[in-house]
């Protein structure tokens, strides 16, 4: 099987599959796990060059507004890969290519027999549904269902470990900075599973942007600011607009050094197998007594910012 992902969670089921070595190309945000450099890249973006997050929100609505594609697939090189299988999703343009560009991209292949896995997942069960999918898509029925049972496990163990907390934080989960949008989709079960009460968002919910009036009528335990598509130290480059964006000032979170930051590229915003460490880490700052073995885990991960915005270590409680 030639197989060709052009989403950075399709590339992970695939691998977490025992596929890897038949990825014969990727997209261009594809970055785990290991051993995926040298392989072909598919896609390619259109935005220009952005360094904020509001320089970059900017650019993407520009880019919808006139109807264009945030992406681009190179298609030499998918023709050049001859896929048996192209992995994609019709979640998010703004995820990853199109749905609608990949069909006309497998379209002018003209060639019947390119299988397209598309992946729609909104909420937990989608992903595990998604896994499924790929893994039959592919060949390994059994592996995916074998890959589900030990990710749902995982997230059971850890929903029973925080059942046992005395209490239930408010959790606020931050998907933007600038302009400040709030997780939705699978993040409100994660945060429930975790131990915690979901702001804002019910389940399979697209992330809303608030207004500073609706922020300051919050009042939450735990702020958990994880933007899309962003490294812990890309988000902490921003660092000094938290006391703007946010209800700094008044925030109970803020004043109890319980805002956290994390690896929104790796973790959170991925639908695929690393959703379960993302439980982990929600569930760590949640009750970090708790979970200070996930703390220890997933150090290199989240920082802990206090109210005069110094960083410490997710580790030291």
């Amino acid at each position: 099987m030639r197989i060709a992902s052009l989403l950075p969670s399709a590339t992970e089921i695939v691998c977490a599959l025992g596929a890897q070595s038949e990825l014969v190309g990727i997209s261009h945000e594809c970055d785990f796990p290991e051993g995926l450099t040298g392989l072909p890249v598919l896609t390619r973006p259109r935005l220009r060059p952005a360094r904020s997050s509001r320089e970059i929100d900017a650019a993407v609505r520009d880019v919808l507004r006139d109807a264009l594609a945030v992406y681009d697939i190179d298609m030499d090189a998918l023709r050049e890969a001859r896929p048996d299988a192209i992995v994609t999703q019709d979640l998010c343009d703004v995820c990853a290519v199109s749905f609608e560009d990949v069909r006309a991209a497998v379209a002018r292949l003209a060639r019947q027999d390119v299988r397209i896995i598309n992946l729609h997942p909104t909420r937990l069960d989608d992903i595990w549904a998604d896994i499924r999918r790929v893994a039959e898509g592919i060949g390994r029925p059994a592996g995916g269902e074998a890959l589900v049972e030990r990710l749902r496990a995982r997230a059971a163990a850890v929903a029973a470990r925080a059942a046992a907390a005395p209490g239930r934080p408010r959790v606020l989960a931050v998907e933007w900075i600038e302009p400040v949008m709030i997780g939705g989709t699978w993040m409100p079960e994660l945060i429930t599973l975790a131990g915690g009460e979901p702001l804002v968002t019910r389940p399979g919910e697209h992330a809303p942007t608030l207004s500073p009036a609706a922020l300051a009528a919050l009042d939450p335990d735990v702020v958990m600011i994880k933007p899309c598509g962003f490294t812990l130290e890309r988000t902490l480059d921003e660092l000094d607009l938290l006391p703007h964006v946010l209800p700094w000032a008044t925030y109970r979170a803020v004043a109890q050094g319980r805002v956290y930051i994390a690896d929104g590229n790796a973790f959170f915003n991925r639908p695929g197998p690393r959703i379960v460490e993302s439980l982990e880490i929600l569930a760590a700052c949640a009750h970090p007594a708790l979970f200070a073995d996930a703390r220890r885990a997933h150090a290199r991960s989240v920082a802990r910012i206090d109210a005069e915005l110094r960083r410490h270590a997710f580790d030291d409680g």
